[in-house]
């Protein structure tokens, strides 16, 4: 069978999961109640399937590095062969896919299977997935453009539905079904009317296909789009493990595969399947994740509940208190808190395009930011002084920079620092302090194998977070 190559599409902002989802730390990367990331666990459903050697994650290229630190943590991912390909933004998942494509015929041949698992998604059942894998590969292998349907629970309006025509069949096995039409997410009549009928599943929006297959039903259907993604693909800056898309990527079409392919392919396929399958895109899926208490509440963290009923509440860091309340979603972060009724949980990126027409930081930016290096939080900010706590990664290191308009003030907490200061480079140990003045270039370097925790002190007429200027950096963020 032709080699197997699961691709993670880890794009999406995660709008409606705000304020714990952000443009700077999306919902791939939120840790769920058990501990573990959304990221994490597509990883390790894909590498639980048999014959996986390599992978490939499309992703921002500002998430490059917090990928790479979520997959430390899965077992078995760095005997994997992994390749990145970075998007300098994100144009949907025809792109995505396409290149993606490119790539896995370069790594493994033209007839390279390619499964595709969107960063967003659950499976509770991995043995059912695997079967359902299984012969979606088979499909693909004779040149279907295999996609994967999930039986209906219940009539959802908030997914698209699959009609699905005649059987499939190879040596007298159904593998899946011929794809008669998708449809677009239908009004409550319409879902209820699917389900009483049969014959539909939701789309799951995960796919099969052969690298050659597909690429070619792309230069059929949309030959602009290929010819784009081409051109894009070989213009790329490849670099040790990854491809850094160019800035013209950004011109290309923002359309998605359903569109641009699969709604025009009489080969597509559908592969149905029961295993457990949770598109975590809003509260109410999230609150799924969470045990309910007699009354429907569904809780995260220190809460008291009075007469309360049916409710969502995500508070792990302070006591949240609901008294006559019924069906809320109520989300606690350090610097926004959400209200918002249950049934409208589907809005909630109405909040988030508000805040961003406003300019307003809380639609990209949490009190604690993720960097390549470590992480900083501000504690504080007033007129003229802002308070950071920073944690820096054992051996990671902070560009070599400096900025126009503000002095710090470093006080080492714990570990060591190895501090460069204009012409002066030294050590600072735990309880000791250094100060960097205004227009000095500075670096900060953790040399030791614990993590270097600091608090800073900036002062000054503007602390914008770009009011930096980079001469040297490890992480490719000094322009070239």
């Amino acid at each position: 069978m032709n080699p197997l190559i699961p691709v993670i599409l880890s794009g999406g902002a995660g709008t409606r999961l705000w304020p714990l989802s952000r443009r700077s730390h999306p919902k791939p990367f939120l840790e769920l109640p058990d501990g573990e990331t959304l990221l994490q666990k597509t990883l390790q459903r894909a590498l639980a399937l048999p014959g996986v050697e390599r992978f490939l994650t499309v992703t921002n290229r500002e998430y490059y590095f917090q990928t790479r630190d979520v997959y430390q943590r899965v077992p078995g991912a760095a005997e994997r062969e992994a390749f990145y390909l970075l998007e300098p933004v994100g144009r949907n998942t025809a792109p995505a896919i396409a290149a993606a494509a490119l790539q896995a015929q370069e790594m493994a041949g033209p007839e390279a299977l390619l499964l595709v698992l969107p960063a967003d998604h659950l499976v509770r059942d991995q043995a059912v997935f695997a079967a359902a894998v299984a012969k979606a590969q088979r499909l693909a292998g004779q040149g279907y453009l295999v996609t994967f349907g999930i039986t209906p629970g219940w009539p959802e309006t908030g997914y698209g539905y699959i009609e699905a025509g005649e059987a499939l069949t190879d040596g007298g096995e159904t593998l899946g079904l011929a794809v008669r039409r998708f449809v677009e997410k239908p009004d409550a009549a319409t879902a209820a009317a699917f389900l009483a009928q049969g014959g539909y599943t939701w789309n799951s929006g995960m796919f099969c296909l052969r690298a050659d297959a597909f690429l070619s039903a792309l230069e059929s259907y949309q030959p602009q789009l290929d010819q784009d993604i081409r051109a894009a693909w070989a213009e790329g800056r490849r670099k040790d493990d990854y491809l850094e898309l160019p800035a013209g990527f950004a011109q290309v079409a923002d359309i998605s595969v359903d569109y641009a392919v699969m709604e025009k392919t009489d080969r597509a396929a559908v592969v149905p399947g029961d295993f457990g399958w949770t598109d975590i895109g809003s509260w109410t899926a999230f609150g799924d994740l969470l045990p309910a208490d007699p009354n429907g509440n569904r809780v995260l963290g220190e809460s008291v509940l009075e007469d309360a009923r049916d409710c969502i509440v995500h508070s792990p860091e302070r006591l949240a208190a609901l008294l006559g309340v019924e069906g809320l979603v109520v989300v606690d972060t350090p610097d926004a808190l959400l209200v918002a009724r249950k049934d409208r949980d589907q809005d909630v990126k109405r909040i988030v395009a508000e805040l961003k027409r406003r300019g307003h930081d809380a639609h990209n930016l949490h009190r604690t930011a993720h960097r390549p290096w470590g992480t900083y939080t501000v504690l504080e900010e007033g007129s003229r002084f802002k308070i950071k706590r920073i944690e820096v990664k054992p051996g990671a290191a902070l560009s070599l920079q400096m900025h126009y308009h503000r002095s710090e003030h470093w006080i080492v907490v714990s570990g060591t620092a190895k501090i460069v200061n204009g012409e002066d480079e030294a050590l600072i140990l735990t309880n000791e302090s250094t100060y960097i003045p205004a227009g000095t270039p500075h670096r900060l370097v953790n040399p030791g194998t614990i993590v270097l925790v600091m608090i800073e002190v900036q002062s000054g007429e503007y602390l914008g977070e770009d009011d930096i200027v980079r001469f040297d950096d490890r992480y490719g963020r000094v322009p070239q």
